[in-house]
């Protein structure tokens, strides 16, 4: 498959792009050859698509569903019952809904922690984007993991087998407090022995911190190294509340932070410290949306402003995380976090990347392109997406999305059947 993109923005300047299977084969002012399907570049401006570095994707279901509650009550009151009744075949078009929003968003990677992950990778696979999946980790007792997360992680170990390049699995274990240090010691051994990514939420609440320095004797950061956890394969997802000992820990590990600025915010877990951590420090930045139960979309542009504004607003500074430190955090360095050779517009580069309308009304005037990505955009900005060399959507159409939207109607509407009855049992009714 080949596909010619004509007269197309691309470093302030008109050109065409020539993608030939899954790759960037050339980028000229004008290339004169055949190809598969041609695409009218005018107007239009190419750019790397974006890298979401944190994410429950099949939290789709959850949107709206349980607002304005403290982390800790709302897992526990409202959305682990909720997990409670969802099904595989619930996951399978929760996540394609999911995917959708990616997509129309300019997102063609998500790095993903859930149930039911066999059912993750079949949307995957046939949507057309990239993800890492996780092998879930939570434990039913101290060194116990369950024994659903056992079998799903063996049926997904068989399942990658086969599965596209695009695919690829880490190991997640959920948390500190879901995980213990005997089990986080063996996923830690298992993880290096294969050279595979770690992803675990760590050090988003202050709660989290505290109970960690009462059950030993340090912080969450210190605990994972004691743990072995630590690495350049290491995901670490929020990393709110960090001393200065646990920053020098991570960028000693080379590990990345995924950063999730929203749901930071909406969970009231704390001021992410961007330019002491990042611009002082030097550690690794990547960005995620988290789930939709706790951000409420997977949009990638909204992440990336409020990156930037929170930066801004808890440094009082408003040189602290310009523009473009931000969009490189949101493509570039989430590929480069996962080794996709991806990221950036350029010859020989994996062809992921998006179209973005410059008539549409949030990207006019046009002073600087990054700049209105970052502050102006959102998804209605976005024409076209493609994903190692396949167009995912194109003019703002992606096929079969009206069969997705309605089958994770439907799954969504089994799952609140099934909330309810629990509910009735559970007050005897």
């Amino acid at each position: 498959m080949s596909i010619l993109i004509k007269q197309v923005i691309h470093n302030g300047a008109p050109c065409d792009v020539f993608i030939e299977g899954n790759r960037f084969k050339k980028i000229a002012l004008h290339i004169d050859c055949a190809a598969d399907q041609i695409i009218d570049g005018h107007h239009k401006a190419i750019l790397p698509a974006f890298y979401n570095t944190h994410n429950h994707a099949a939290m789709t279901s959850m949107r709206g569903y349980a607002d304005d509650i403290d982390l800790f009550p709302w897992l526990k009151n409202h959305i682990w019952p909720f997990e409670a009744c969802i099904t595989s075949e619930d996951v399978y078009h929760c996540t394609r809904l999911a995917i959708l929003e990616m997509i129309r968003g300019g997102t063609v990677f998500f790095n993903d922690m859930y149930w039911f992950s066999t059912s993750t990778v079949r949307a995957v696979e046939e949507m057309g984007i990239r993800a890492a999946i996780g092998r879930l980790f939570i434990e039913s007792s101290p060194g116990v993991i369950l024994e659903g997360n056992l079998k799903e992680n063996e049926a997904l170990e068989a399942l990658a087998a086969s599965a596209s390049s695009r695919i690829t699995l880490t190991y997640a274990p959920h948390a500190i407090y879901t995980v213990s240090g005997k089990s986080l010691c063996m996923i830690s051994e298992r993880a290096k022995a294969e050279n595979e990514f770690i992803h675990i939420h760590v050090s988003e609440t202050e709660r989290e911190v505290s109970n960690s320095h009462k059950e030993h004797g340090m912080s969450p950061i210190a605990w994972l190294d004691r743990c072995g956890m630590l690495g350049p394969k290491t995901i670490l997802a929020h990393c709110v509340h960090l001393a200065v000992e646990d920053i020098n820990l991570i960028r000693e590990r080379g590990c990345i932070i995924a950063h999730n600025p929203i749901s930071n915010l909406k969970l009231a877990s704390g001021r992410f410290r961007f330019q002491e951590v990042i611009e002082e420090s030097k550690c690794r930045i990547t960005l995620g949306t988290d789930g939709v139960a706790s951000n409420n979309n997977l949009s990638m542009l909204d992440t990336m402003k409020f990156a930037a504004l929170s930066a801004k607003d808890q440094s009082r500074n408003a040189t602290v995380a310009p523009a473009h430190v931000i969009f490189d955090a949101a493509t570039l360095k989430g590929a480069e976090a996962f080794n996709i050779h991806a990221g950036t517009i350029a010859e020989g580069r994996l062809a992921d990347a998006i179209l973005v309308d410059l008539c549409q009304p949030a990207m006019v005037p046009n002073h600087h392109l990054i700049s209105n990505m970052v502050y102006a955009a959102d998804t209605s900005c976005i024409d076209s997406v493609l994903c190692d060399g396949r167009l995912l959507m194109h003019n703002r159409t992606i096929p079969g999305e009206q069969e997705i939207l309605e089958a994770a109607q439907r799954a969504i509407a089994g799952i609140l059947e099934r909330v309810n009855q629990e509910h009735r049992k559970r007050e005897g009714l």
